[in-house]
């Protein structure tokens, strides 16, 4: 019997539905799933209802930015599925605030080290792409945390979905490794397209004009950071290092803006830890040698951030005070996300020699009824980016250049770009505080 065909063989031994594959979790396992398209729907449903049975007892269930509804995160949960989310995605967002889930708080890029060394992996769930010749499914859009995943989990549970894409640099796992699969082939959610507003459209306008050719990015998700993708179209040799790669960046690509041709590491290639979006993402990313989706604790890693030069970080935010201070998570005490990569991209970018980072938002919220420039955070607000970090700030209205300067300073600078609405009184707050004399 030949190679491919032992594969074959072992493929089909292991081949079960989806709820075969969900009893091979035992009472007391720890689960854990890895971010966005990696999570398996079939498996997360047959989880879910050998859960509401009463066929599970003491059962966690550890996943980031969950994209698919989870029993766990749910408001009738079963009580032999608990949920712990390590950035909340929509289900886990709601079922934290009411007190329903636990949150496990950290930088993205710590992750696979906490993982290691202080949480327990029983059981690790994916999908993949179908199995190669070679015997290997493709984890294809991420690599995440999810090698520690595979390193630390005893049971392996795969979904596999020819619409995954098979990528050349994400983990591997061979079908020896496999403790049972099931066959989904659905196709991947995708991202609606970002409403590019004239506020966004200024935004990306005023932080383009601040990238030279040459430069390095990493951009967000959303209006602004797709507004300041579609700015950059007409600049050349850009760079691509990111934490999530977007339609922005296909686009860049594809336009020739960027070529990553004068990157020092990994020249040639665009570098991310997953992939989140449109189809054209997929498409883009399937068997091709030109994206590399590394470990989310090297991407990440300020110190290999810091090595391209001119090196241009993108971010968003709810808040931010006087100080500087970012809330990017929370508003209030109420969790809407986790810490990501931000502070992450705003060290490696200010250490990159003429490195920038962006922190962009609109001035206001609530219909304009709220500033997002305040004098202090609200009470319970999460500090994501710290006052010593932050660089840059950038509202409809202009660019507060924060780092290096003082508090009145940037205090002045703050509201400068505040919505002329809130100046008034924002220059009261400060006075009153003795900021402002």
């Amino acid at each position: 019997m030949d190679m491919t065909t032992k594969n074959q063989v072992l493929y089909q031994e292991k081949l079960a539905t989806p709820e075969g594959v969900a009893a091979c979790i035992k009472d007391g396992q720890h689960i854990f799933m890895d971010i966005a398209l990696s999570q398996p729907k079939a498996i997360i449903e047959a989880i879910g209802q050998r859960a509401r049975q009463g066929q599970m007892s003491g059962v966690t269930l550890s996943s980031m930015m969950d994209i698919y509804p989870m029993a766990c995160f749910e408001p009738d949960a079963p009580e032999g599925l608990q949920g712990i989310s390590l950035f909340c995605g929509s289900g886990a967002r709601k079922a934290a605030k009411e007190g329903r889930c636990d949150i496990l708080p950290g930088y993205y890029r710590d992750f696979p080290r906490i993982i290691r060394e202080n949480r327990e992996v029983d059981v690790f769930c994916a999908a993949v792409s179908p199995m190669d010749r070679n015997g290997y499914f493709s984890l294809g859009t991420l690599s995440s945390a999810t090698q520690t995943m595979i390193d630390k989990a005893d049971v392996l549970l795969l979904e596999v979905n020819e619409h995954v894409p098979y990528s050349f640099s994400a983990p591997v796992i061979h079908v020896s490794q496999v403790t049972a699969l099931c066959e989904n082939h659905m196709p991947l959610p995708t991202l609606k397209p970002a409403e590019l507003d004239e506020v966004s459209l200024k935004i990306g306008e005023l932080i383009a004009n601040e990238v030279r050719d040459g430069s390095t990015l990493q951009l967000g998700i959303g209006a602004i950071p797709d507004a300041v993708g579609l700015a950059l179209r007409e600049k050349r040799n850009l760079g691509i290092h990111t934490e999530m790669f977007t339609d922005s960046m296909v686009e860049l690509i594809q336009c020739g803006a960027v070529d990553n041709s004068r990157k020092p590491i990994h020249r040639g290639r665009s570098v991310a830890t997953f992939a989140f979006g449109s189809q054209r993402i997929y498409d883009y990313i399937d068997h091709n040698q030109a994206i590399e989706m590394l470990p989310v604790e090297y991407v990440n890693d300020p110190a290999v951030i810091a090595r391209h030069p001119d090196f241009v970080s993108v971010n968003a935010a709810l808040e931010v005070d006087f100080f500087g201070q970012v809330c990017a998570e929370s508003i209030g005490t109420n969790p809407v996300s986790g810490t990501g990569g931000q502070v992450d991209y705003v060290r490696g970018a200010v250490l990159s020699p003429g490195g920038q980072s962006f922190i962009a938002f609109p001035s206001t919220a609530k219909g304009g009824t709220v500033s997002r420039i305040t004098s202090t955070l609200t009470p319970g607000a999460i500090v994501t980016t710290g006052k010593n970090d932050v660089d840059n700030i950038v509202t409809e209205y202009g660019i507060a250049r924060l780092r290096g300067r003082t508090l009145r300073q940037r205090t002045e600078s703050l509201i400068a770009i505040a919505h002329p609405k809130f100046r008034d009184e924002l220059r009261y707050e400060a006075k009153k505080r003795n900021i402002l004399i």
